[in-house]
């Protein structure tokens, strides 16, 4: 190449590149820093990132991220979403820019995840459609609607006496070991027919109680329409804090796109003890129980995010099912009080019944919805009232039976009666009922078809009449299921259908085992 031409060659490459260069906006580049100066069991102290925003992600030398979460005059106190065993004093600190935040998504139907999104049944990664931050404002009330559509547990005792509508939240609380968590999961089988997504949330929980979670929703066919999001026993405290909100931010994604959603937390108990801890290590000053001022804050800001949206914000509904521990059935603790006056209602379970084989071991008289019968089938009306009179008249009347009091024939029939209406109530695991099921062997048990049945026999009297009426009276069915009130006719003819079909069981005197 000649010396003009390669002269000609450079001025026009220069040329291109000053025209390059000059069309870049170029503009400093701050990036905010700090060094660890304390590192403790779960929690951190840093110095410097004067500009940290509360919540705000911060990132340390060796990968691990952290939650910004005192901001003090001197110094910022971080808890860790993961090990510190590799941090240590001295180390780089830097800001994220962004709040903590979870995938949503329809991809993440089927799926177990921990807080942040990493995935934990060895599937590979999320693909999700978008991140939304775990904490989120709730829904102002100009958005909201009356909570009037029911959620279908499909456990008779719930449908029938203690309703949830979509939309509300309905604490489940007892001692360990009575059958909090099979209620919950039974609920959530019991959503694919209807439609409704689920999300269970399983914080502090063992690995291995949360394996058989897993294992039952997905025997049942649940999990296809189940996320659940973990944070077990061993992870950090900070993981636990935040899991409940992530869970809330998944459902809130489906409800914002017209969907029906439960969201299960089990349990807030080991909720508010994570959340205690963290207080704690950070040197929060300490309350009740040593909790800190805010845990009333911290649970009602979730669960206020629970709620059925107005039809022109997309008609989606957000049900919430926090399961609380009690000790000793201790209802007046600080966390239960707390829970109590949040939520919209309580289920609570007796160890007594439990330890009597009453299950599902709800306590009627100590449970109660809010919302009642506004969310119910029109043709649970035939029923509620007398059901739950009789049984609270039942429960009276034993206790003084228990002391050997001669009783009229009156009270005998009333106990006797009573018995039966118990043994009616009675549920197993897995076994939902449909409204129309559900009512019939109900309004059997309140028009006295059991009463000539021995107590022991009573379960498969209750299933005959369940058979019965559905084979007889399929057209009764397709219209109580479809929200219709049940007319005397129809309610004369699902009693003399009972009769026929318990007829066969019925003999002695109706005392039974009683």
């Amino acid at each position: 190449m000649t010396a003009p031409k390669l002269r000609d060659t450079v001025e026009a490459t220069l040329a291109d590149l000053r025209v390059r260069v000059g069309a870049q906006r170029l503009a400093p580049q701050v990036r905010e820093t700090g060094t660890v100066i304390a590192v403790g069991p779960a929690v951190a102290r840093v110095s410097g990132l004067p500009g940290v925003a509360i919540d705000e992600l911060v990132q340390f030398a060796g990968g691990e991220v952290g939650i910004a979460f005192n901001l003090d005059p001197d110094d910022v106190g971080v808890i860790l979403l993961h090990s510190t065993y590799r941090i240590r004093a001295g180390d780089e600190v830097r800001r994220m820019g962004r709040a903590v935040d979870v995938p949503v998504g329809e991809a993440l139907l089927g799926r177990v995840i921990d807080a942040t999104g990493r995935p934990l049944d060895r599937r590979g990664p999320v693909a999700a459609a978008a991140r939304w931050p775990v904490e989120r404002d709730a829904p102002p009330i100009i958005r909201r609607a009356p909570v009037t559509v029911p959620l279908a547990t499909g456990i008779k005792v719930i449908d029938a006496l203690i309703p949830i509508g979509r939309g509300q939240r309905e604490l489940i609380l007892g001692d360990r070991q009575t059958g909090k968590t099979a209620i919950a999961i039974d609920t959530i089988v019991n959503q694919g027919r209807h439609g409704v997504l689920c999300v269970y949330c399983a914080i502090g929980q063992r690995d291995s109680s949360v394996a058989q979670v897993i294992s039952q929703l997905e025997s049942s066919g649940a999990l296809a329409h189940t996320v659940v999001v973990v944070a077990g026993g061993e992870d950090p405290p900070a993981l636990q804090y935040i899991t409940p909100y992530a869970a809330t931010s998944i459902g809130e994604y489906f409800m914002e796109h017209g969907r029906d959603v439960l969201v299960v937390y089990d349990d807030l108990t080991r909720h508010a003890r994570a959340y205690r801890e963290l207080a704690l290590l950070l040197r929060r000053p300490p309350g009740r129980e040593a909790y800190p001022g805010d845990i009333f804050y911290v649970h009602s800001r979730l669960l206020e995010r629970s709620t059925h949206l107005a039809p022109e914000h997309g008609g989606g509904s957000l049900t919430a099912l926090p399961i609380l521990e009690t000790e000793a059935q201790n209802l007046t603790a600080y966390i239960p009080t707390n829970l109590i006056s949040i939520t919209d209602g309580q289920i609570y379970l007796s160890p007594d019944l439990f330890q009597k084989a009453q299950l599902p071991a709800i306590d009627v008289s100590r449970s109660v919805s809010r919302v009642g019968g506004k969310t119910q089938l029109p043709a649970y009306r035939a029923i509620t009232g007398p059901l739950r009179l009789s049984y609270s008249q039942f429960e009276e009347l034993e206790i003084f039976a228990r002391f050997g009091t001669r009783l009229d024939p009156e009270t005998r029939r009333t106990i006797d009666h009573g018995h039966r209406v118990r043994e009616v109530l009675k549920q197993g695991e897995r076994s939902a009922r449909t409204p129309f099921e559900q009512i019939a062997e109900l309004l059997a048990a309140v028009a006295g078809v059991y009463d000539a049945v021995p107590v022991d026999r009573v379960s498969d009297a209750a299933a005959r009449v369940r058979t019965a009426v559905v084979a007889e009276l399929p057209a009764i069915g397709h219209g109580v299921d479809g929200g219709q009130a049940l007319t005397d006719a129809e309610r004369d003819a699902i009693v003399a259908t009972a009769r026929r079909s318990v007829a066969p069981l019925s003999g002695g005197n109706g005392n039974g085992n009683a």
